[in-house]
């Protein structure tokens, strides 16, 4: 995956490569090497939605091409994919994919019940197209198929890396939504399946009974300088 990279870390016009690249069917030229949302900006564009963490981690930045003369449409993340010459680009903010309302604490995690909050996933024919479209190339149908047979966690160790842009759901035939099946069954998994950690409880409880409650008000008084020096120096960057 393409490195984020800042529109002033390329090149000068005068020595890059110039490419030509059309947004929403205007042209424009830009310098080569910039990602996709950074050559938006150098057109000029100023990203008030579709873009956030800029480091392919909030899947905000969905984003549909294809190039000139070749109709196929492709999908990215903006901050991942570099241009390319003749590329025409659209991007997709927000996918409108709907998501049924539930409450964890009244479910069980179960393959049933999946399959009573979308019932929808059994029209799945395995056409892989999800699969293609993820930008974090995960393996979508194999996570969908788990979902199918009720493998929580199955479903959770292969979606974990997903980042819910949306950009499976734009592909699929069926009209699925594999990333919000995938969130409902790691909030199952999560909430029902997962080992409880005697760590965290003991912790929270330290926590509750003051423990810390000198430390953090002589962190709270702290200078910004001290604190980096106290983080710098934690024990655990010695080991």
């Amino acid at each position: 995956m393409a490195e984020p990279q800042d529109s002033t870390q390329v090149k000068t016009e005068k020595e890059a490569k110039m490419l030509d690249i059309y947004v929403m069917g205007k042209h424009y030229q830009v310098p080569e090497g910039l990602t996709i949302m950074t050559a938006l900006e150098y057109c000029g564009y100023r990203l008030i939605r579709g873009c956030g963490c800029r480091a392919a981690f909030c899947g905000a930045c969905g984003t549909v091409y294809n190039f000139k003369n070749d109709p196929v449409l492709r999908y990215a993340l903006a901050c991942q994919k570099l241009i390319e010459q003749d590329m025409y680009l659209t991007q997709i903010p927000f996918f409108p994919a709907a998501k049924p309302g539930y409450g964890l604490e009244k479910m069980e995690p179960t393959g049933e019940q999946i399959l009573k909050i979308y019932p929808e996933i059994i029209t799945c024919f395995g056409c892989n197209n999800c699969t293609k479209s993820c930008p974090q190339e995960l393996e979508v149908m194999e996570f969908m198929s788990a979902a199918i047979r009720g493998d929580l966690e199955q479903v959770t160790a292969k979606s974990f890396d997903c980042l819910m842009c949306g950009l499976c759901a734009a592909r699929c035939p069926q009209g699925l939504v594999p990333y919000n099946v995938a969130l409902l069954c790691r909030r199952l998994h999560g909430r029902y399946l997962t080992p409880h950690s005697r760590h965290v409880d003991e912790r929270i409880a330290e926590i509750e009974a003051g423990k810390f409650d000198v430390e953090i008000e002589e962190l709270q008084k702290m200078s910004l300088e001290e604190l980096k020096r106290r983080f710098d120096e934690r024990p655990i960057l010695k080991e």
